[in-house]
């Protein structure tokens, strides 16, 4: 299976794994399917994270929150505890950029990827990138059954701070939220939630 994860070209890179084994290819192939189905409903990551932090809404192209499975180019709107983002609401708004779903019976193995890019806010008439990171940088998660093996992995992308916002406070409350992030803020965030995607007691 080709790695759906964008190339790593400027700023912060950062990767994170969980895993869970299993006596037999049924269990694994069963629970594959539950841990498919949280990646793909970000609006249940809050309570699937292991120590919740930020929350995340699903919405449709022009911010309306919906309830599903996530498809490509909806939305996500991210309140992430502290300062808000004002360009975005008071919130940080990233794209489903792109959804992988592969299947390969000779080695036994399926996977579910989704790759997130900071976008601009919907219900504001403006390009402006409303989160904390440039455009260049990705977020993509991903789980995968290997086997008896399933696993849950985070890879971040070309990690910049956006310092491109046009309102000074949004570019101070960028920086701000950028060095958290990459000072571990960020690092706990996901890693909770890849746990929790893979957590069997759930």
């Amino acid at each position: 299976m080709e790695d759906p994860t964008p190339p790593q070209y400027t700023g912060k890179q950062l990767d994170l794994h969980a895993e869970t084994s299993f006596d037999n290819d049924q269990e694994s192939k069963e629970f594959f399917k539950i841990v498919r189905k949280r990646l793909l409903r970000s609006f249940e990551w809050y309570d699937i994270a292991k120590i919740p932090a930020a929350t995340f809404v699903l919405t449709d192209g022009i911010g309306r929150e919906i309830l599903r499975e996530m498809r490509e180019n909806d939305l996500i709107r991210i309140d992430i505890p502290g300062p808000g983002n004002s360009s975005g609401s008071g919130f940080d708004w990233v794209k489903v950029e792109e959804i992988t779903e592969e299947k390969n019976a000779l080695q036994n193995e399926e996977l579910c990827s989704i790759t997130l890019r900071p976008t601009s806010n919907p219900e504001e008439d403006n390009d402006e990138i409303a989160h904390f990171f440039k455009s260049m940088a990705t977020s993509t998660l991903l789980v995968k059954r290997q086997n008896l093996l399933v696993k849950a992995e985070y890879h971040g992308r070309n990690e910049l701070i956006n310092e491109d916002a046009s309102k000074l406070t949004n570019r101070l409350r960028n920086i701000i939220v950028g060095l958290a992030a990459k000072f571990g803020l960020s690092f706990s965030q996901w890693k909770s939630l890849i746990e929790g995607l893979v957590d069997r007691t759930r």
